[in-house]
Order: C-alpha cells, then structure tokens, then sequence
C-alpha cells in the first residue's frame, strides 16, 4: 500500500470518526446533524477542520469545573430575594405567572417582587446614569461587557472606575477575551490596574489550535451587567461603547435599550456577575451574597434569568417560545439578529394565526450580511400567517426587546437567533409591569416610525439569485 493509499484512507476514517460523532452527540436537531455531516463529507479539509473548531459546545473541562465549583460555593439562587418574598404569583394571570416559573427552571432565580426600574433616554444616556451611579458607589462596583471599545463612552467609563477604586471603592470589571479585545490590549485597560481596578478576562482565547482541543473558541459572555453597592444594577442590550461604534461605523447608530433597575433583581444578577468572576478569577465573592437583600413594600414582579452553554440546552428559546405562546392580543418583538430554530419560527407563525398582533423590527442594514441574509429567507412564511414584518432605518436597531399584551416585558443581551440560544452566556430580565411595559412600548413605536413595512409583494419582488441566496445561508444555520 503506498502513501497515497494510506493518507486517503486515514482522511477516510476521520470523516467517517467525526460523522459517527454528530450523530451521538446530544441535543443537536436534526436539521443540524445533517449540515455537519454535509460540511464534513462535501469539503473534506476545511469540513474536519470546522467541526474541530466550531462543531461542539464546550467551554473546557478546566473552565465547567471551576465554574461549578463557583455555583457550588455561591448562596442557592432561589435565596437572592427578600425576606419575606415568597415569590408570590397568585395576582399574576396563570398564563404570565408560567412564565416566571419557566425562568425559575433556567436559572433557579424566584420572581421578586418589589422592583422599580427607569428606561434611559438613548445610549449615551444610559452610559451618564452609570458614570454618576459609579461616582456615587461606597463600596463596590462590578461591570461585565460583551463589547468594551476604547471610545468616548468606553473612556468615560474607564476613568469612573479609576476614580471610585482610587478613594477605596472595591471594582471589579469584567470583559470578554473577544469582543473587548482591544480595550484589553490598550493603556487604559493597564491604567485600571494601575489605579487599583482588579480586572477579569471571560472566555480566553489564547492559541486557538490548542484551545480547539479542550473547547470550542467561538463561545463568548455576551453578558452586560454593571451592580453598584449591591443597590443598582443595569440591564439591556448596550454594550459600552459610543452609538457611533466607530469599528463598524458605516451601519450606525447602535440604537439600544437599557435600564436602570433597583430592587431584588440587583442579587440576581449580582449572583450572575459572581458567578462569571469566579470562573476565571480566584476570588471568592459568596460573602457578597450571604445577606438577602432587603424587602421593598413597592415595586413590580422581575426575575433575572442567565443562560449559556453550560446551562440546560435550550433554555433561551424556550424561555422566547414561552412569552410567544402566552399572547392573547399583542406581540411587539425588537431584535437586530434573527436565526431561529423550527420551534422559534413556528411559535411565531401561530401566534399570528391565532388572532394576535404580532410586530417584529428588524434594522434595514445589518452588520453580519450572513445572519442579514438568513433572517430575510424568513420573511415569505411570517408574513404569510400575518406577522407584520419592518426594517428601521435610523441605524443598527441592537435593541433586544419583547412586549406582551402591554403587561409583560422581557429585555436583555439576547438575539433571537442560535447563537444566543447555544453558544453565547447572555442575561435577561422577566418583568411584570404594565406601566414600564408602556413606556417600552413606546419606545417601541419610535423604531416603528422610522421603519419601512415589508409586504409579501417586496418579498415576492427580490430577484431569483437573492432569494437563492438567502435560502443558501439559512440552510447552513445549523452550522454557522
């Protein structure tokens, strides 16, 4: 048998090797089984190569072991909510108060009551109401952020937490290997350290070959949490940087939703924070969360809910497909990226058909043509079971949000595509509040007038090659 023989019968059995291995992998659809097994046996190379790299859902054995050993030492999350809560839902209609019990099943948050929030006025807004909450902290201040950029807000937060470290406030900043690369290769990362800010790295990269081997390199904390004295916190879709995102400058503005909540949901998330801080710093945080916070005698019914890759599978889009199914009259969805899976797409299509109102706003241009692609192969079926599709013109509209019924509100760092689902540690909040549903579905109205309706006629007018194309990438959904 000669070399050629041999090296194609290796390459031969490592395929074969990898396709056994998708199919005896858990939880995959069989949509996603099927692209894998197509990628690894259509481009024998580049096919094994990408499954290695981006086929599994793995952080490393290394990193869930010191994460479960964070949760281990961490207070139980169904005790980060007053004394006296008991998470009653008897005043919530069954249909929402199931959705709470679904996220209690995510994240083992109870729902609280006794939450005030404030929505800001834009993102340049939100980052003020920070800067002044981090000016005013007396003892600690935590922050975690996807997407960290050394611009004029990213700055302006710099200098807050060098200043609060700098007259003995205890900050922790926390910010993914990736998506905050730059901030953590520049000076101002260095001139935290040096001011006394004690700094975290989520989700290292370092050499991706190696790192390929005990872990998959895409996973990212897609979190954005900032808790001051354990009193407030911030939740929503902004990351830390300026509307103009100056490294993608041609699809701005960033158009975000943030708020500003108080209440038990600030230990919630708190307990997030310290959960992600402990993974990959050795610190032991737990002394911050042995205390349950303090009652409130006003205030609506929140929960947070965290989800990621170590997380049950599937529990983001449940936790979407859920608030979707609960509707009787209203929908109103906001989200940049739009990748579903059959469940999501299909849950959406029946509420519409059911009778429900349901609105989704998508930006007109998008930053990642692939997923801008994937989500117009969409568009025909929605509209065809009467969703009410637009596209915002005023920037990249990154604001992921859903109002329901105009009672109900669910805000965070998720997309409504499988990344967020699999692959992306992301933090919601679940509130029950008619008067600050309103205010967002105000905001909501905003983006609607400044967005271009998409009928099935503007669909049915996309020539044959675009509409070949867009169907292309959402079949390698699965994949991508």
């Amino acid at each position: 048998m000669d070399g050629t023989t041999t090296g194609i019968l290796i390459h031969a059995a490592v395929q074969l090797t990898l396709i056994v291995r998708v199919l005896l992998r858990p939880h995959r659809e069989p949509a996603s089984r099927v692209a894998w097994i197509v990628v690894v046996a259509a481009a024998p190379v580049v096919g094994i190569l990408s499954y290695l790299l981006f086929g599994e859902t793995s952080i490393g054995r290394a990193r869930i072991a010191r994460m479960n050993e964070a949760l281990r030492r961490l207070p139980p999350p169904e005790s980060m909510r007053p004394d006296g809560d008991a998470g009653d839902l008897a005043d919530v209609p069954r249909r929402l108060a199931n959705l709470f019990r679904t996220g209690r099943s995510i994240s083992g948050f109870e729902a609280a009551t006794g939450n005030t929030a404030r929505l800001a006025a834009d993102s340049n807004a939100a980052i003020g109401d920070m800067v002044a909450d981090i000016d005013a902290a007396t003892d600690h201040v935590h922050l975690l952020f996807y997407i960290w950029l050394a611009d004029g807000n990213g700055c302006k937060m710099v200098d807050a937490l060098c200043r609060a470290a700098r007259r003995g406030v205890t900050c922790r900043a926390l910010a993914d290997s990736l998506g905050s690369r730059a901030m953590i290769a520049s000076s101002h990362w260095r001139a935290m350290r040096e001011a006394g800010v004690q700094l975290g790295v989520a989700l290292p990269i370092g050499n991706p070959v190696v790192r390929a081997f005990d872990g998959r390199i895409d996973l990212r904390n897609h979190r954005k949490i900032l808790v001051i004295d354990g009193a407030v916190t911030y939740c929503g879709s902004q990351n830390c940087a300026d509307p103009e995102f100056r490294v993608k400058a041609k699809y701005a503005p960033w158009v975000d939703v943030m708020f500003r909540f108080e209440g038990p949901v600030v230990m919630q998330n708190q307990h997030l924070f310290a959960s992600d801080w402990m993974t990959y710093v050795d610190e032991d945080l737990s002394d911050l969360l042995a205390a349950p916070a303090a009652p409130r005698a006003t205030g609506f019914l929140a929960q947070v809910i965290g989800t990621g890759p170590t997380v049950r599978y599937s529990a983001m889009p449940e936790l979407f497909e859920a608030v979707l199914h609960a509707a009787e009259r209203e929908l109103i969805i906001t989200t940049p990226y739009y990748v579903p899976n059959e469940s999501m797409q299909s849950a959406l299509c029946a509420a519409a058909y059911r009778g429900v109102d349901v609105t989704i706003i998508f930006p007109e241009r998008n930053d990642s043509w692939i997923v801008a692609a994937a989500s117009r192969s969409y568009y025909r079926d929605l509209l065809a079971a009467g969703v009410k599709i637009f596209e915002n013109r005023g920037g990249l509209l990154h604001a992921k949000s859903i109002t329901l019924d105009g009672q109900m509100s669910l805000i965070g760092s998720a997309n409504m595509d499988r990344r967020s689902f699999e692959l992306n540690y992301e933090n919601n909040i679940l509130l029950w509040d008619p008067p600050l549903t309103q205010q967002l579905r105000e905001r909501q109205q905003q983006y609607l007038a400044s967005s271009t309706p998409v009928t099935p006629e503007t669909v049915d007018q996309w020539p044959l090659r675009r509409r070949l194309w867009n169907n292309t990438i959402a079949m390698l959904g699965p994949v991508l």
